[in-house]
């Protein structure tokens, strides 16, 4: 059972910056050329989710770890509020079309999984659509891990209560960061042990493992997620297709 409390929100003692930065660099070179390799093999997909509270550096972790991938093999989603038209269907509508196909890599910067989150923290659905909601969740990544071959790697984004209200401040201070500003962030982080309860719930019952990314310094957040992934991509034995003779 993972408790969020017990996790720490910061890089490892002992880490030197300098030290993992560098290494970050060598990550993110190798992450592109891997990619490359599957964007050209088109064996296997990659779908990344990206969770986490507001200020959590979801959008500088795409940023700066798929920098070097490859532009035409990636996209990059981003969840909202839903339209009238995507609530006029299943909750897995709006997800399901951006599947990545054989050869591609889509990020996902939240994901379904705010169907039961926010949609729970504000009671907008009970418990019974919430259990419901989180088994269809597991049955839909199961069908593409399995019948597609897509790489799933979800990363819950996780930032401490003090770092969150330091980020939020921020963005109202620095004229370079204001455009971030949204008033309804600060109303959300009251209810801030709601949402750690959700998340909690959500980690907990995934059939998908989790990735419990430290985001409070951000040059350990593009190490970790680097490393997770180039690791996994290591293990495949990708090639680049090879003329028939």
């Amino acid at each position: 059972m993972i408790k969020l409390s017990e996790i720490s929100t910061e890089a490892p003692k002992g880490l030197e910056k300098k030290d993992i930065k560098k290494k970050t660099e060598k990550l993110v070179a190798r992450l592109g050329e891997l990619h490359h390799l599957m964007y050209a093999e088109g064996k296997y997909s990659m779908l990344i989710i990206l969770q986490g509270m507001d200020a959590s550096g979801k959008d500088g972790a795409v940023r700066n770890v798929f920098r070097e991938c490859t532009i035409a093999g990636l996209d990059l989603v981003s969840y909202k509020k839903p339209t009238e038209e995507e609530l006029s269907h299943d909750f897995l509508w709006r997800v399901h079309k951006w599947v990545p196909q054989k050869g591609m890599t889509t990020i996902f910067n939240r994901s379904h999984y705010e169907d039961i989150l926010i949609q729970r923290v504000h009671n907008w659905i009970d418990m019974e659509r919430v259990e419901k909601r989180m088994a269809a969740i597991n049955a839909f990544e199961d069908l593409i891990q399995f019948d597609n071959n897509t790489l799933l790697f979800k990363f819950y984004m996780h930032i401490s209560h003090e770092e969150q209200g330091i980020q939020l401040q921020q963005r109202l201070d620095d004229p370079s960061k204001y455009w971030k500003h949204n008033e309804g962030d600060w109303k959300e982080r009251e209810r801030w042990n709601q949402y750690m309860e959700a998340y909690e719930y959500a980690i907990n019952k995934s059939t998908t493992p989790w990735h419990i990314c430290p985001v409070d310094n951000r040059w350990y957040r593009d190490y970790f997620m680097a490393k997770t992934i180039v690791e996994k991509l290591e293990s495949l034995d990708m090639k680049l297709p090879q003329l028939e003779k």
